[in-house]
């Protein structure tokens, strides 16, 4: 059985840096892409950050370029690196991992990120 779990969460100043893990079990996970997602209430997830399984190829969404910085140790850990943080960066936090041709997605139980101005 796969197991996702994310940590890292906590309360920050605006301005300030948080340092988010995810680790992931029960296979073997070298050709999935693993991303990290967030949410609000009310709203949909949206992608923060994309890491290609092949080539380490990343992508991030507009609103965190050059602040938020994506980074895999080994297959099973995922970290996401959170510079300059903003009161817009408050949300919940998923990792994800994704196998492209299998179509499969497994999903963290998510870690709470607040941004206090």
């Amino acid at each position: 059985q796969v197991h996702v779990v994310e940590s890292g969460g906590g309360v920050v100043d605006a301005g300030g840096s948080l340092r988010l893990s995810c680790v992931v079990s029960g296979g073997s996970f070298s050709s999935y892409d693993k991303g990290w997602f967030r949410q609000t209430p009310g709203k949909e997830r949206e992608l923060v950050a994309n890491m290609k399984w092949s080539d380490d190829t990343t992508v991030y969404s507009d609103s965190v370029k050059d602040r938020f910085y994506i980074s895999k140790i080994g297959d099973k850990e995922v970290i996401l690196e959170m510079t300059k943080l903003k009161p817009e960066d408050t949300a919940t936090y998923y990792c994800n991992i994704h196998h492209s041709l299998w179509e499969e997605d497994y999903w963290g139980q998510g870690t709470q990120v607040t941004v206090s101005t």
